[in-house]
This record gives C-alpha cells, structure tokens and sequence, in this order.
C-alpha cells in the first residue's frame, strides 16, 4: 500500500470524513538557516468533516519498531492554509508535547 492510500485510510478513521488525495506539496522548513522540515506533504480534499474541507497529511519513520511509522494530518483551519503552515503547525505542536514530557 502506498503513503497516499495509507495516509487516506488514516485520515478517513481519525476525522470520520471521506479524503481525496489533490497532490503531493514539497516542503522545507527553516528555521535560523537550518532545515528543520523536509519532505512531502500530501494535500486532500475532505467531504463530510463539520470544520474542515481539506486536510494536510505526511508519515515519517520514527525508528522505534514497534511503532515504526507516525502519521501527522493538520486539518485546513486559519491559520493553517497550506502545506507549510500545516508543517509549521506540527512542528510548534510537537514542540509543546516534547515541552510538556520533559516536565512530568
């Protein structure tokens, strides 16, 4: 099964709405001359979601084996409107779980 399949098939049970891939978005993100981001992002059409009509997707391995795929979607809400402000949304996110792990 491709990402694409396996990321629709994600967002289909995580958001409860129908998803169809649009295209393939190449993104690197930077932050103080570092690439922080760089990868695909992969933009769907969403019907039957109360919020959103579109929806970001990308996986990245983690290198755990038990759980050796993460699958992030980042639904089409101001302020994400694109494909990098989805990844710059997931980056601020993770951002604030590692944050929130390191003080428990």
């Amino acid at each position: 099964m491709s990402d694409i399949h396996e990321l629709r098939d994600v967002i289909n049970k995580l958001h409860k709405a129908k998803a169809k891939h649009v295209q393939s978005v190449p993104v690197t993100e930077t932050f103080q001359g570092e690439t922080v981001w760089d990868g695909v992002v992969e933009v769907f059409d969403l019907s039957g979601h109360p919020e959103a009509n579109r929806i970001y997707a990308w996986a990245h391995e983690t290198g755990d084996p038990n759980q050796p795929k993460r699958y992030v979607t980042v639904l089409h809400i101001p302020p994400v409107i694109s494909p990098e402000t989805a990844v710059r949304a997931a980056i601020v996110q993770e951002s604030k779980e590692r944050d929130r792990s390191k003080e428990n």
